[in-house]
């Protein structure tokens, strides 16, 4: 069966495919996009009906990688693909982010895009192709998509701008942006950059746009070679009750506005809110019975126009701080004596309490999917109780929402962390949020920043993020960019734009805009008001700790790294491991040897300097090479009739023939060295044939003027008299 494929160029002259009518045609939207060998195949499938009172879009996107794609099998138990990855779900999450803001407000049926990649190029992130499909094969359907959309790595390599670049390309490149958007504006970003300018960053996301147009049109384009697109189809997911809507508007409206505009903390501003709710009811006849639903959507929409109303008209915010203004900040250092390092950061009624361990080779983490093989030394794990919003909820474990937030925090940090030869740790941070209202990623990447410099990791500048807010009126034009905004205004508003950078410039950035008609004007207003809250916020952190700590905390493990020939791996190993455990069993230190090219590298870690030096001068001694002429400390291993077998170094044995312990003539070796002794013995001879090393002790003792007689180990009783 052959499909519809629809094929543009990128600007470097490689192609991009989408293909429909092949495959998966049970779905109400399916395609194959395909660049290079990388292949996606895209569904989407939208129920016929809304759940009842359902008032938001129930839409879940999975994004999964087949290990046949890149012709590999899965290494788990079952031998089969297991649940998302946590890079499957960031994947995930950068679709679904681009797409939700498209659907149809009124549209409320589950919705599910699956994204699945069935053949890979391992030399392409198949990221960059996943909004494209997504979007393609809702444009295949009659689901109400208010589309397309598109999305595409931007990367600034040596200088110069390119679309979709393959990984080998990276190493070189300062910016990795993922950008989506429709032909007329941009709806999400996300990446990471080395310090960049805010107008690098504007020139990137132009570049981008002028990609994204493209690929929209091409969309279009296979609608047309279908025929046009599928009628929307009908559907009416949502009760209504005009009359009740205008009561509710006329009753709360300009109560809510001055809630809004009385600066009330989170908690009292809800309660305030819901007295409005209570108030209304008060004056319905006796027996009414309102419907809950409605009323409560309806109390919602009036709220969400007062608050917006406000921002605008007033130009102030809900807790009474000016636009461009950050909330007061408090931070701690080493608040917790058992962690390698700790921070508590505190911006308004958002608190994060982050922690530092310092692991060894042995705690990386080994990264197992289909296109991420490896191992990392930088992990950092963001974690969102329920309590921190007064809530009362199960813990299940981090969510999308928890792996994504953690991931930007990461982003932006790990920008910032020495190189390994500055630093041979394997680096864990956890942040735990306290308290939450708006912004708890940007506080746990300050946290992070502190923690990192109290734990006396060398990083090279401190860390700060902001999240950036925008209310918008279509109809008047006028807007507000708001600075570290709180947990309403990010609900109510049109953007959240989190920034994260150095006193230099750009590190990470993630940006979800839920509205049409963001121009760019308003982007150069938010990351030009961003800087100087980022800058603010900084300059609050180093009255904490604006440099990272002389020393690592003394309960700290120790690291000690030696490079060694690739020749003496086994020889530290031993057979069976017998050497390197009998090494960490003596000592108390933790080894683990890497081979890197032809050469090994060896790191031995311990809390305690007396171990850690231990181990490292037996590890050198099994690595040095014996050096005829040399004087070592040995050790008798064992005795036998025509000398003995002294241990020189750590695993190599030479023989002391008996004619070279004494200047004296012994008889035999009855009583002269005992097994276990300490002695000093010169290398005299490497044989060249056999390898075996000949000592000497008798070479470093005084030699006689006049010949000595034979010395008797075990005199005669006649002799004695």
């Amino acid at each position: 069966m052959q499909g519809t494929v629809k094929t543009f160029s990128l600007p470097d002259g490689r192609t991009i495919s989408i293909e429909t009518g092949k495959l998966a045609k049970q779905a109400d939207g399916s395609v194959v996009v395909r660049m290079g060998d990388t292949m996606i195949l895209a569904t989407a499938v939208a129920s016929k009906e809304a759940k009842e009172d359902v008032d938001f879009m129930p839409l879940t996107v999975d994004y999964q990688e087949k290990f046949a794609a890149v012709g590999r099998i899965p290494g788990s138990f079952h031998k089969r693909e297991a649940r998302l990855s946590d890079y499957e779900i960031l994947v995930s999450r950068i679709v679904d982010r681009a797409i939700r803001p498209l659907f149809a407000e009124d549209f409320h049926a589950d919705t599910q895009v699956a994204l699945t990649l069935i053949s890979a190029d391992k030399n392409l992130m198949p990221d960059c192709l996943v909004g494209l499909a997504a979007s393609s094969a809702l444009m295949m359907s009659d689901i109400p998509f208010n589309g397309p959309i598109s999305e595409v790595r931007i990367a600034r390599i040596n200088g110069a701008f390119k679309i979709n670049p393959f990984i080998s390309d990276m190493e070189h490149a300062d910016i990795d942006l993922i950008v989506a958007g429709t032909e007329h504006d941009l709806n999400m970003v996300e990446g990471e950059m080395d310090e960049i300018s805010e107008e690098d960053m504007i020139a990137a996301l132009k570049v981008a746009h002028d990609a994204i147009k493209q690929q929209c049109k091409a969309q279009w384009e296979l609608c047309e070679m279908l025929g046009g697109r599928k009628p929307t189809r009908v559907y009416n997911h949502e009760r209504s009750d005009e009359e009740l809507e205008k009561q509710i508007h006329a009753f709360a409206y300009d109560k809510a506005y001055k809630v809004a505009s009385s600066s009330l903390g989170k908690s009292e501003r809800s309660a305030a809110f819901k007295t409005i709710r209570e108030e209304f009811k008060a004056t319905l006849p006796e027996g009414t019975v309102l419907d809950k639903f409605l009323s409560n959507k309806y109390f919602h929409d009036v709220e969400y126009n007062a608050v917006r109303a406000m921002i605008i008209n007033d130009r102030t915010r809900l807790d009474g701080r000016k636009l461009d203004q950050v909330r007061p900040i408090w931070s701690e250092v080493s608040y917790l004596p058992g962690a390698h390092g700790s921070a508590v950061f505190t911006r308004g009624e958002t608190q994060a309490l982050t922690t530092v361990t310092l692991g060894t080779k042995l705690d990386e983490q080994m990264l197992d999917s289909p296109m991420n093989e490896g191992y990392s030394k930088f992990l950092l794990h963001y974690n969102f109780p329920s309590f921190s919003t007064g809530e009362v909820k199960p813990n299940r474990g981090p969510g999308r929402r928890e792996i994504g937030h953690g991931n930007l925090a990461l982003r932006g940090l790990k920008s910032v962390l020495p190189g390994m030869q500055e630093n041979p740790y394997t680096i864990r941070i956890v942040s735990d949020i306290l308290e939450s209202n708006g912004s708890s990623s940007m506080a746990t990447v300050c946290a992070g920043s502190l923690a990192l410099m109290d734990a006396g990791i060398k990083v090279k500048d401190a860390v700060s993020g902001i999240a950036m807010g925008l209310i918008s009126d279509d109809k008047t034009g006028k807007y507000a960019v708001l600075s570290d905004i709180l947990g309403d205004e990010d609900h109510l508003g049109d953007m959240d734009f989190k920034v994260v950078g150095t006193s230099k410039g750009i590190v990470a950035c993630q940006m979800d805009i839920k509205i049409n008609g963001l121009k760019w004007e308003m982007v150069e207003e938010a990351l030009k008001q961003a800087k100087a809250g980022r800058l603010h916020i900084m300059s609050e952190m180093n009255k904490t700790i604006s440099k990272p700590a002389d020393d690592y905390k003394p309960h700290a493990p120790r690291i000690e790294t030696l490079i060694i020939d690739k020749d003496f791996i086994g020889a530290v190993i031993g057979p069976g491991g017998k050497v390197i455990q009998g090494i960490q069993k003596d000592t108390g230190a933790t080894i683990s040897i890497t081979e890197v090219g032809n050469t090994g590298v060896v790191e031995v870690a311990s809390n305690n300097a007396e171990s850690l030096n231990k181990a490292m001068t037996i590890i050198k001694g099994i690595v040095s090479v014996p050096v005829v002429g040399d004087v070592y400390d040995g050790k008798v291993k064992n005795i036998t009739d025509f000398g003995a077998f002294v241990e020189f170094m750590p695993g190599k044995e030479g023989l002391l023939h008996i004619s070279e312990i004494s200047w004296k003539r012994l008889p035999n070796m009855e009583g002269v060295l005992q097994s276990g002794e300490q002695i000093k013995v010169k290398l005299l001879e490497i044989d060249k044939k056999t390898g075996k090393y000949k000592l000497s002790r008798k070479a470093l003792l005084p030699k006689p003027e006049t010949p000595v007689k034979e010395e008797v180990s075990n005199p005669a009783p006649e002799a004695q008299a």
